[in-house]
């Protein structure tokens, strides 16, 4: 069975984002002026809501209160991202795309036993909010048409009001025996059976709109199910034609994936698809070793006790991605090193242009994250090589790690 990670904190909000003094109400923006986090000063913007949205305010009461806090708690324990020890390549990756799903996702491929599905799963904890149309099972965004659901702007274009309310980052799993019904979305059986209609019932890639698709074992997935994924990523949108139903619904998402390359290669079209490649070894010094050991046997021991000791990181961390993803937009990077990153993948014999569109989101958002407003060349010689290492051709007597010839080529280029 597929598993959805996340919460989801309600509120109804106002059609111009206004300030509040109540706390479950959430501004969309900030406000004019400048606002000081960690010593950086960020000047803030005003924005309205281009889509009219219920003007209700509602608190929640004790007994939602009471089953949110029960249903949180239930939730299986997941390791804490910043306990991890070790692997910043990995970590980093996944932390540039959360600031900037555009990106593309992460391939991650190590050795077995080296914390990459751990690692993927702890990033829930550090997912920002998102504003989504109330009771919509496609996550739509309010004020975007093109990751909105079909029923969602047809009440736009009817002028009619929409229900906001904020809710985290998906992370859908997405397991190696799924059915593509499943996947893609079927029938309503019941519906048909006791209504006698024909009803859309939501898969997996409905799940994961404006969210993350994990695939464990990349891989190893059946070729059916890469074809949907395919089609899926390349069109932002999945398209269902079966039982009489043609429905077509947003699905835009991160896609992540690990495996082992013990295991097999991937097809080249579905290892293309991924914006970032991080390559995860097996930790050779002994004393970190003890302390991933130590880390770990104290997690299981106690899983409560042991985030409650990292929630002061935990918090630090969110709060610096939700500043990278808020000034993210006001980056800026130098045509002249626009101009050296298109020249180190056309010497690399990079096919197409994702290469160099990866490799200036990602240095764009590794710049947000470093609460800089200007790309440096630091920057992007930190994320080239993730960005461009899986999208070399293949030379099967070439020794030299692909990592290693981008780096080299940058240096050459922009020394």
């Amino acid at each position: 069975m597929a598993s959805t990670l996340g919460t989801c904190s309600i509120a109804l909000l106002p059609s111009r984002y206004h300030a509040s003094s109540n706390p479950l109400i959430h501004t969309l923006s900030l406000t004019s002026g400048k606002k000081f986090y960690g010593g950086i000063g960020i000047n803030g913007t005003k924005g309205r809501s281009r889509f009219p949205v219920v003007s209700v305010a509602t608190e929640l009461n004790s007994v939602e209160q009471a089953v949110n806090t029960i249903s949180k708690e239930s939730q299986r324990p997941v390791y804490p991202f910043s306990a991890i020890v070790g692997q910043d390549e990995m970590k980093l990756c996944l932390l540039l795309n959360v600031i900037d799903p555009k990106i593309g996702g992460v391939m991650i491929m190590g050795d077995r036993g080296t914390g990459k599905s751990t690692t993927v799963r702890s990033l829930v904890d550090l997912l920002p909010e998102i504003k989504v149309v109330a009771g919509d099972p496609y996550n739509s965004d309010p004020e975007d048409p093109e990751v909105m659901g079909i029923e969602v702007r047809e009440q736009v274009i009817k002028g009619e009001q929409l229900s906001i309310v904020f809710s985290k980052i998906n992370m859908v799993d997405l397991p190696l025996g799924a059915t593509e019904d499943r996947v893609c979305g079927t029938i309503d059986i019941e519906k048909a059976l006791t209504e006698g209609v024909k009803a859309f019932e939501p898969g997996l890639l409905a799940k994961a709109n404006r969210g993350i698709l994990y695939v464990d074992e990349v891989n190893l997935l059946d070729d059916h199910l890469v074809d949907v994924l395919l089609d899926s990523a390349a069109s932002g949108w999945n398209t269902v034609e079966r039982e009489g139903i043609s429905i077509s619904h947003p699905a835009r998402f991160i896609l992540i994936g690990s495996g082992n390359p013990e295991e097999g290669e991937l097809r080249p079209q579905l290892l293309d698809r991924f914006g970032m490649h991080a390559q995860v070894g097996t930790v050779r010094d002994a004393e970190l070793r003890v302390k991933i050991v130590e880390e770990r046997s104290r997690f299981d021991m106690n899983p409560k006790e042991f985030r409650s000791s990292y929630i002061t990181e935990q918090e630090k961390l969110t709060e610096q991605i939700t500043l990278a993803r808020s000034v993210l937009s006001s980056v800026q990077i130098d045509q002249d090193l626009k101009v050296k990153i298109s020249r180190v993948c056309a010497e690399l014999n990079v096919d197409g242009l994702r290469g160099d569109i990866v490799t200036n989101r990602a240095a764009k958002a590794l710049a947000a994250l470093k609460g800089r407003d200007n790309v440096s060349i630091e920057d992007i010689a930190t994320v080239i090589p993730n960005c461009l290492r899986h999208r070399l051709r293949k030379d099967p007597l070439e020794s030299i790690d692909s990592g290693l010839l981008v780096t080299e080529k940058f240096y050459e280029i922009f020394s």
